[in-house]
């Protein structure tokens, strides 16, 4: 059983405390980007968790519709299924906390694609605590996403996808803190995305995909009934991919992903700007839905250097052999001052008839220690194609 003052469970997912600020002008000074829901941002599939976590560009499979659904109008197979499993925290012994992600996409036609998906985060079992270590009580938190897409290619080359979200979570449903009750949090969301597919002349045969996305474009949530509501975290995505196929047994694909949040971001504690009208809740954090996604383009207090370092960008590659095995590779980087998440990444695919296997591994290049250290993720695929009627018997 894991112990945890509920008063540090709910102050580091809906609060920012004052102290994580400093001067932007110092050189390096941490000004991250801090949004609730924050299980949304996790790639969920060992594939494009070994490249990078990069999958704007590449591909499409099943687990298509968490970078950009737009890419199953350009699927292969009739139907596809993947059940993703990511132990989270498993360096530090826990053993009951994972993200958990179940995807599937039916093709309608030629140029339309249905997908759907169920994202579960398990914080496991937790015996909650005030903030002098007295028991409040057992609790299992937990997160989930259901979702809904539909992909249709506009044209040959060009296709544009549409997806909602129920998101919910319930990280202390029941309990309280100074006598405000804590709710399990709700929202709905949107992802608009689209994808340009063009064969080009390169090796024997390639083809170069590139893709844009808004992922997570909802409303605003809260873990108590107050009128004071928090980001999720709406995102900007841009990638490519290069698919090129040397002979009819290599195939090499190269990929490259950026993406910048589209929530406010924090400013000075004691600048005038922090809380105009006196309500003891930071002026940035009330703002509108769409005031702050359009605004988190030029609101940085660093001015254009620091919305630069607020962009992370991914790279990596993926090998196929004779269609059947596949060997990936990629790096991850975040600014310093903007989280620090930088580290390594490999995996391998196998590939037999219907069934597939994805492996993946992380391996941290930075102080900033992740939860996935040392932790192998899996995914299990299933393709299937359309039954082609018999030919008719001919006397």
């Amino acid at each position: 059983m894991k112990y945890i003052s509920l008063f540090v469970l709910m102050f580091s997912v809906v609060t920012m405390a004052k102290s994580q600020y400093c001067d932007p002008a110092t050189e390096n000074c941490p000004n991250a980007i801090i949004s609730a829901v924050p299980f949304l941002r996790i790639v969920p599939d060992a594939r494009s968790a070994a490249m990078g976590d990069g999958g704007i560009g590449i591909s499409a499979d099943a687990n298509s519709m968490h970078f950009n659904a737009s890419k199953l109008a350009f699927v292969e197979n009739d139907l596809g299924l993947a059940a993703s499993y990511s132990p989270w925290l498993r360096s530090l012994g826990l053993q009951d906390v994972y993200l958990a992600y179940l995807a599937g996409y039916k093709k309608i036609g030629e140029n339309q694609t249905l997908g759907a998906s169920l994202r579960f985060f398990s914080l496991g079992a937790l015996e909650f605590t005030d903030i002098n270590g007295l028991s409040l009580g057992q609790g299992n938190p937990n997160e989930f996403e259901v979702a809904v897409a539909y992909a249709r290619k506009l044209s040959t080359k060009f296709s544009a996808g549409l997806t909602g979200k129920f998101i919910y979570s319930n990280l202390a449903g029941g309990q309280q803190i100074d006598n405000i009750d804590i709710v399990p949090a709700t929202s709905g969301a949107v992802d608009i995305s689209f994808t340009y597919e063009n064969p080009i002349k390169i090796a024997e045969g390639g083809i170069l995909r590139i893709g844009a996305a808004f992922n997570n474009i909802g409303s605003k949530v809260s873990y108590t009934k107050s009128e004071f509501k928090d980001f999720i975290p709406g995102n900007l995505g841009l990638g490519a991919a290069l698919e090129m196929n040397f002979d009819d047994y290599n195939q090499l694909t190269f990929l490259l992903d950026f993406n910048k949040l589209l929530v406010p971001t924090p400013i000075d504690p004691t600048s005038e700007d922090y809380d105009k009208n006196m309500n003891d809740y930071p002026d940035f954090r009330e703002k509108p839905l769409f005031e702050g996604i359009f605004g988190s383009f030029t609101d940085a207090p660093g001015g254009f250097k620091e919305e630069m370092r607020e962009i992370s960008f991914s790279v990596g590659t993926e090998y196929w052999y004779n269609k059947q095995f596949a060997f990936r590779a990629g790096y991850f980087y975040e600014h310093p001052t903007k989280g620090n998440r930088q580290f390594l990444t490999a995996g391998l695919g196998l590939k037999y008839n219907i069934f597939g296997l994805n492996i993946s591994y992380l391996v941290p290049t930075s102080n900033q220690r992740s939860p996935l250290d040392s932790t192998l993720r899996f995914t299990l695929m299933f393709h299937f194609d359309e039954k082609k009627d018999a030919p008719a018997a001919t006397n």
